[in-house]
């Protein structure tokens, strides 16, 4: 049954949220819907959205004296506990809840059945940004070490890779097909990152070796991988499990690679534990949000084991680095190729090339080493009901140890904490199709790139969003193409509190520095846009014939205008804009292009609640209006930003619904 047609909007009224730091709990109504759970507060001034599908677990606990505690914890990280008067109404919410949060069939998910999933005219082909081959040939490929096979294109090959693999020329089909019927799942040894010294980052799975077991064709592949690579007499094998994980996969005939069988090859093995671990440690991380003692905090906070595993993944990925730095290939494994493989190589992969700490760049690297090479996102995050054992933080690690990166390399990264934060947030939502399924096959069989949308769509319009303001490398390039060296001492691993905390009142900030920055390095955009659209339209009437500027009023500029007039050779030769009979339209343009731009931007940390009287906190927030320069909360900023006249460039900018029914859209 579509998810959409099981419940008709419903409330409940006096309903209890606990605030586990005081005893002032809020008394409210909650609303569900089929795609939300709402709660609003008295007087309706402030409102909690939370999506059905970010909802991880409901319990009802215990009956108390004032109703039926109903608690909820979310895969962002929130949890609330509401206290519902009729026990009948909290076990009514509880089975809508269970069914609308995890449906039974993928294709009852949210994003196929979603409004924005209609849109018939997108601003931005969110499929088409990203192509696997062209990310390739970005790389050089193919080249004369590496050529492109397509015993794949059916996925007959492995129907968890991508249908295109790029492979060692010198590798006959037989060798492939015989090292894939070595490798756990089919995942044989394929390229996945080339750096420009020729050394190469390749994945796979464990092989089927058990105790004794060898196979000629797999031995043959590792050679030929390590024959691409010239300058090199050896190649690394990491194994990113525990020792004694892969020792005892020997006794399912699995395992690892005995060195004694494959020809210059160096072993090594990494501590990154399983999904099961990673699961409990989470759980354990997020249980703090419970403690108000500080000994009790830290104490959970080591025994979670949290911080231990993102530096493992760090590491790991930092030997890998440091390997292809020195020109040496490494091939990388753990026990099917498709959690611990695909944290590493991407992270090794941000340590060593600039481009995928750019917005785009980052956009390619989650598409090739986790969308392409099938890392299992329906079942680790839970899309459908499956196994919960199924379930595993693997993404969210990733992104914890790029924001590590972040914050200790501050000026190295195009996009800022809150582009993280939205990526976090989006691979649980399902409101986009980018993440659903657990391979390319199942996405392609899904006809997701039909039938649904894409997120970097969303993303690529509003792009302002997620620039970090301290990027340097539009102006130091040379700094920003070194390779990240990441501090690895305990003391520079820090618990991330904007993402695993950031709901909890009184522990994140109104507005960071970083958000502070963000906003005046856009206000600083729109002024400069405006700036030049000025001088633009100036110019444009210094082209009229003499008789026509006589008859036009005059205009005072400051000296400092003057210079940026001079300084500009932009001839405007449309004849809309410099003929005839619409020289007055003209001058009536630049009159109202004055004073479309705001000068001034309200400080947003002075701003407490909207216009709206909507409360302003995690769950509410800020937005500037790029034409008056207030701030407001996301209702009250159009959903699709208009083009102001005052800006010379074609991108949207965000508005408020007030500037934006007076404000005329006029192209440049």
């Amino acid at each position: 049954m579509n998810p959409m047609e099981l419940i008709k909007i419903g409330k409940v009224e006096n309903v209890r949220m606990l605030d586990r730091y005081s005893n002032k709990h809020s008394v409210g109504t909650l609303y569900l819907t089929a795609t939300h759970l709402i709660f609003t507060y008295p007087n309706e001034k402030k409102q909690i959205w939370v999506l059905n599908t970010h909802i991880a677990s409901i319990e009802k606990q215990p009956l108390t004296t004032a109703g039926s505690p109903l608690h909820i914890k979310c895969k962002h990280f929130l949890t609330m506990t509401f206290i519902i008067t009729k026990e009948r109404d909290c076990h009514d919410i509880y089975l809508t809840l269970m069914r609308l949060s995890s449906p039974a069939r993928i294709d009852d998910v949210y994003c196929f059945h979603s409004r924005i999933s209609k849109n018939l005219t997108p601003k931005f082909d969110g499929w088409s940004l990203f192509d696997i081959q062209n990310e390739f040939q970005r790389q050089g490929l193919p080249n004369s070490e590496w050529t492109l096979t397509y015993l794949n294109t059916s996925y007959e090959l492995c129907d968890t890779y991508p249908r295109y693999l790029y492979v060692p020329s010198t590798c006959t089909n037989n060798v492939l097909v015989g090292s894939a019927k070595f490798r756990s799942k089919g995942r044989l040894p394929v390229l996945t990152y080339l750096h420009s010294n020729k050394a190469a980052i390749c994945r796979c799975s464990q092989p089927l070796s058990g105790f004794n077991a060898r196979c000629p064709e797999d031995e043959q592949m590792l050679y030929h991988i390590l024959c691409t690579n010239p300058n090199a007499k050896f190649m690394y094998v990491v194994d990113t499990r525990p020792r004694i994980n892969a020792m005892a996969n020997r006794a399912a005939g699995k395992g690892y690679e005995n060195e004694n069988f494959y020809d210059n090859i160096k072993f090594r093995f990494f501590g990154i534990e399983n999904i099961h671990v990673m699961r409990a440690s989470l759980s354990k991380l997020i249980d703090l949000q419970k403690t108000t003692s500080m000994s009790a905090f830290l104490n959970g906070l080591e025994s979670s084991g949290w911080l231990k595993h993102i530096r493992s993944i760090l590491e790991t990925s930092w030997f890998i680095a440091k390997a292809i730095i020195n020109g040496t290939n490494v091939v990388v494994h753990c026990s099917d190729g498709w959690d611990r493989t695909a944290q590493v190589c991407s992270v090794a992969a941000l340590l060593l090339d600039p481009f995928y700490r750019t917005i785009q760049g980052f956009q390619a690297l989650i598409e090739k080493d986790w969308l392409a090479f099938g890392h299992k996102f329906s079942d680790r995050c839970g899309h459908i009901t499956s196994d919960p054992k199924e379930l595993a933080p693997i993404f969210t690690q990733f992104i914890d140890v790029t924001y590590q990166l972040m914050h200790q390399f501050p000026y190295m990264f195009q996009f800022n904490e809150y582009f993280l934060l939205v990526l976090h947030d989006h691979v649980h939502s399902c409101q986009h199709g980018t993440f659903i399924g657990n391979n390319e096959k199942e996405r392609q069989l899904l006809r997701l790139s039909e039938r649904t949308k894409s997120l970097w769509e969303d993303i690529a319009a509003e792009i302002n969003e997620y620039i970090n303001p301290l990027y340097a490398c539009n102006n130091y390039k040379d700094e920003c193409n070194k390779v990240l060296e990441p501090k690895l001492s305990p003391q520079n691993i820090e618990l991330w509190k904007g993402l695993y905390f950031r709901f909890e009142n009184g522990i994140h900030p109104r507005e960071t520095g970083q958000d502070y920055v963000l906003a005046l390095h856009n206000h600083t955009t729109s002024l400069e846009d405006h700036v030049k659209l000025l001088i633009k339209r100036v110019n444009n009437l210094s082209q009229l014939p003499k008789s026509q500027q006589n008859n036009q009023p005059n205009y005072n500029y400051d000296d400092e205008f003057s210079k940026d007039l001079d300084s500009e050779k932009i001839i405007d030769k449309d004849e809309n804009d410099i003929g005839g009979a619409n020289n007055d339209a003209l001058v009536n343009q630049i009159e109202s292009e004055l004073k479309s731009v705001a000068l001034d931007w309200k400080t947003s940390s002075k701003v407490e609640e909207c216009s709206c009287c909507s409360t302003f906190d995690a769950f509410n927030k800020k937005n500037h209006c790029w034409s008056c320069g207030d701030v407001f909360c996301i209702r009250c900023i159009e959903e699709e930003p208009k083009l102001l006249s005052g800006h010379l460039s074609q991108r949207p900018v965000p508005t408020c619904k007030s500037c934006s029914r007076r404000s005329p859209i006029t192209p440049s």
